[in-house]
């Protein structure tokens, strides 16, 4: 559905018989893109699987210890494959424009003088701070329950202020498909190293900072005594 939404989104905002694109173009992209995101980790899907819809972020949660390890891999592939299906659908639905420039099935690009280096740390950049946001709203009742919305804003302004510099994908399976369907796969190195990358730095400086503040995981506030640890989205 977020692929699907997203390459949509990228074909009427961007295309020539649409808004024409621009840097509106973009923050209307991020306006409902977060929006959607919000939506669906407050559904009754989204919060009995956690909502967490970016491989980068499977992997923040699991090394903050809110996520079973066990369950990974099973994410992993459901987010990657559900990538390459909405970009499909996308297609079906608005046919060859989808496949033409500058619509191109959404593929995230950098912007003119970006060069590698600096995108990977753009995308590193934003998944180590939303570590830092998501232990953060984690670690405390009434932050777990505005997470989603906390989610969809940072969303909205990664797209609006970095689409048209870095990207802005931040998201492995945000660029998984289309780059793929596009015959672009060239620079998923960096759209998904960057956040992978980002995630990892990130849980390391919260459990540096956890370190300081003398807060074992043992007494991570959002873990249940005796119970599963808490996934952001789900009661």
């Amino acid at each position: 559905m977020l692929l699907l939404a997203v390459v949509s989104g990228v074909r009427w905002l961007f295309a020539p018989d649409g808004y024409g694109g621009g840097g509106t173009a973009f923050a209307l992209l991020g306006a409902g893109v977060g929006a959607l995101l919000a939506a669906l980790m407050v559904s009754a899907p989204g919060r009995r699987s956690g909502g967490h819809l970016n491989p980068a972020v499977t992997l923040v949660l699991w090394r903050l210890g809110a996520f079973p390890g066990r369950d990974v891999v099973p994410y992993l592939v459901a987010q990657l494959s559900g990538s390459v299906v909405g970009t499909w659908l996308a297609g079906l639905v608005w046919g060859p424009v989808v496949s033409r420039s500058p619509v191109s099935h959404a593929v995230v690009r950098p912007g003119p003088g970006w060069g590698d280096g600096a995108v990977v740390a753009a995308e590193a950049g934003v998944l180590a701070g939303s570590a830092l946001l998501l232990a953060g709203l984690l670690a405390h009742p009434v932050g777990r329950r505005v997470l989603p919305y906390a989610v969809g804003v940072v969303t909205a302004l990664v797209i609006a202020v970095l689409g048209p510099l870095s990207g802005g994908s931040a998201n492995p399976a945000r660029q998984l498909g289309p780059a793929l369907l596009s015959g672009e796969p060239g620079l998923l190195w960096l759209y998904g190293g960057g956040p992978v990358l980002g995630a990892v730095v990130g849980a390391g400086l919260v459990a540096m900072v956890r370190g300081r503040l003398g807060a074992g995981r043992a007494a991570v506030a959002y873990s249940r005594p005796g119970g599963p640890p808490v996934v952001p989205g789900r009661p």
